[in-house]
């Protein structure tokens, strides 16, 4: 059967992100099945297709590619009890709460996270999966994920040290080290894609140097390598996570890291707003990556993430909106502009650009996730890509440079997100599920959360 076509067109602007780094005016794109066959100006692009998309007045960018989240987090935005505080602060608090999470919780609040990143634009996403109750398995996310339709690398987070052994969380929500190594297995061997163009990857992830031993950070190191799949973990998240590495292993945790192989290209940690320069220079050298999540850290007041030297010493750097309740948004063009506002705050008006800002969302993620295949619009790339509508109110008077007024502006919901060829979102409205639905549910889930803690 012959792949469907696919013609966007009339691009006020396309912004490619290939090498480069060219903007089309009147731009477009020609698609067959889920790959991109030609990309140019709309009069040198073939006249029909089984679908097309005039994007007059549009902005057509990437998808954008989140590198770090929580989903389940979306459960318990706002909560009272975790509005203040810092890190470790603000997980003990909500530890108790997440003890109660059920399968349908999982599978809901992925749904309503994915929704909120699709509509901000981001057609690919990590979700680091770590607390495990009442029969909940990383198998709930991936059901989510495949019934909205978005490109996901599903990661199998695991804690193994509580409180009793010295680490942060419960007793009560930590697994068995041989469970965890046992389930990361089967879900690799059940629905890892290592393929080009894989709208499901598995990742290896335990959650923290404060919540696992070192002997599982060996051991799912060595998996990993074994099976050919990436790793994350969080890492230098705040000046705690920085004293609980020197007090525990004697170790900054950058040394921390190497030591125990978790360093590399198919590495890459959430956080390092606390990287040191000897850090900064180990991860470049070995090519490990950075999901930086601007807003989290702000509102966990964890610090200012040195990105700006970790991009100019060659560190890959993406961007993560991380957990619902550390950031309680999930908007990831927003994230791209939190990010430059804030590596201005700490390094000065010229520490990043708007356009540096949509490369990190956009080919910094993918390169974080180990990816060639996305992130860029090029023949023979993924046919994932946004639209914003830049009529609205908040870009209005800013069409000078439509492409920085992403970033600077407001430009409010994406009006196309198209995954794998797919359109997800059409006209501002997301196409694969009842959002309402998903919505009213999500809230309802949410309060029982609450409530069954109380």
């Amino acid at each position: 059967m012959q792949a469907k076509t696919l013609l966007v067109r009339n691009a006020e602007v396309l912004v490619t992100m290939d090498a480069g780094r060219r903007e089309i005016k009147r731009g477009g794109l020609f698609i067959e099945g889920n790959r991109i066959q030609a990309v140019g100006p709309t009069d040198t692009l073939p006249e029909t297709a089984d679908e097309i998309l005039d994007m007059r007045g549009h902005v057509v960018i990437p998808g954008l590619v989140n590198t770090h989240h929580h989903m389940y987090q979306s459960l318990t935005r706002a909560i009272p009890a975790a509005q203040d505080g810092e890190l470790f602060n603000w997980l003990t608090n909500l530890y108790p709460i997440w003890a109660g999470l059920t399968p349908e919780m999982i599978r809901v609040s992925t749904q309503t996270a994915m929704a909120e990143l699709l509509l901000s634009g981001c057609t690919t996403s990590s979700d680091h999966l770590y607390i495990y109750p009442n029969g909940c398995r990383l198998d709930d996310s991936i059901e989510a994920a495949a019934g909205i339709g978005m490109r996901f690398h599903a990661s199998r987070g695991s804690m193994s040290v509580g409180q009793s052994q010295g680490g942060l969380p419960p007793d009560r929500v930590v697994e068995r080290e041989a469970d965890i190594l046992k389930d990361t297995q089967r879900l690799i061997e059940t629905y890892h894609d290592a393929g080009r163009y894989a709208m499901l990857r598995v990742v290896v992830a335990p959650c923290s140097p404060f919540s696992v031993s070192r002997d599982l950070m060996r051991e799912a190191a060595g998996m990993a390598r074994h099976f050919g799949v990436s790793l994350h973990t969080h890492l230098a998240e705040n000046v705690n996570d920085i004293a609980y590495s020197r007090e525990k292993f004697n170790m900054t945790p950058a040394e921390y890291a190497q030591d125990l192989g978790w360093v590399g290209h198919d590495v890459w940690h959430a956080h390092c707003v606390q990287l040191d320069d000897p850090g900064i220079a180990l991860f470049a050298k070995t090519g490990t990556g950075v999901a930086h999540c601007p807003c989290s850290n702000m509102r966990l007041a964890s610090g200012i993430a040195p990105i700006r030297r970790m991009r100019d010493a060659g560190v890959p750097v993406g961007l993560g909106v991380d957990g619902c309740a550390s950031n309680d948004a999930a908007s990831m063009i927003n994230e791209a502009r939190q990010a430059l506002l804030l590596q201005r705050v700490g390094f000065g008006p010229n520490a990043m650009t708007a356009r540096e800002a949509l490369e990190i969302a956009t080919l910094g993620g993918a390169r974080v996730l180990n990816r060639d295949d996305i992130g860029a619009l090029a023949p023979g790339m993924a046919a994932d890509f946004v639209a914003f509508d830049t009529r609205g109110v908040g870009m209005a008077g800013g069409l000078h440079d439509p492409v920085a007024a992403l970033v600077f502006c407001n430009p409010g919901h994406a009006a196309y997100s198209v995954v794998n060829g797919r359109v997800v979102v059409r006209e501002g409205r997301l196409t694969t599920v009842d959002l309402p639905n998903v919505i009213h549910r999500h809230n309802q889930l949410a309060r029982e959360l609450a409530e069954a803690a109380r």
